[in-house]
């Protein structure tokens, strides 16, 4: 039986998570600032659609990005060096998540309710969630957003309205967690998209390890600056 989770009920053992869909391992709670955050420090995260209970998943395998190990392809790499745009780093953060919770082709519904944005802008204001932005012309033209808990980021979703644009915010991220000692980035479930960027996937005791390690790590100072823009280079 899934456990049923009231405001005071912690989280049950990740041992406990089902097969069945793979890694549901309670049902309930709320979405504070307290709760998320708790769940973030043991591997937990929520996901479930708008008239659904909060449903809590613990996955297994893990899929996670370390940051040494990211892939960039040839064409990446040369958009990267060929295309004028700026990195911004909390400067929308409201804008990236409205994004990243419009409908998408095929996919009519979408798991980032009103409640999860209202979660995760408290969460953003306490100085935990972050957005990490492509901007090209004055327009934002992709991004991402997660949670960084210590030394690890907990990415929850991006989207891009112009190529390649989540990718490069996606590589900037990487370059600056890798720089302030990130051990990990957690990017929860297996797709063919991050496996190609060159997350993979690890048991799921390995990652609750990795990540009992890196929570409590400091986070390096100046490493979530507000609206820092980074270089950009001019097409050729």
């Amino acid at each position: 039986m899934i456990p049923w989770l009231d405001r005071a009920t912690p989280f049950p053992p990740l041992e406990r998570a089902s097969k069945e869909p793979n890694g549901l391992l309670a049902v309930g709670g709320d979405l504070s600032p307290g709760r998320l955050l708790a769940a973030y420090r043991r591997g937990i995260f929520p996901w479930f659609t708008a008239g659904d209970p909060i449903l809590w998943w613990s996955p297994d395998p893990r899929m996670v990005l370390f940051p040494g190990e990211l892939k960039v392809s040839r064409s990446l790499a040369k958009t990267l060096r060929n295309r004028r745009y700026e990195i911004r780093f909390d400067h929308d953060f409201d804008a990236v998540i409205r994004n990243c919770a419009a409908p998408r082709d095929g996919q009519p519904e979408t798991w980032i309710t009103a409640e999860m944005r209202a979660a995760y802008g408290r969460l953003h204001v306490l100085g935990y969630a972050h957005s990490v932005e492509t901007w090209v012309e004055g327009e934002l033209a992709g991004g991402l957003y997660g949670v960084a808990v210590g030394a690890a980021f907990f990415g929850e979703s991006m989207f891009t309205r112009m190529r390649d644009a989540s990718k490069i915010a996606l590589v900037h991220l990487v370059e600056r967690l890798r720089t302030a000692g990130c051990g990990l980035i957690d990017c929860q479930m297996r797709t063919a998209h991050l496996a190609s960027l060159g997350a993979r996937e690890i048991p799921r005791k390995e990652f609750a390890r990795r990540l009992k390690e890196l929570v409590d790590y400091g986070q390096a100072p100046g490493l979530w600056r507000t609206s820092i823009e980074s270089s950009h280079v001019a097409a050729e």
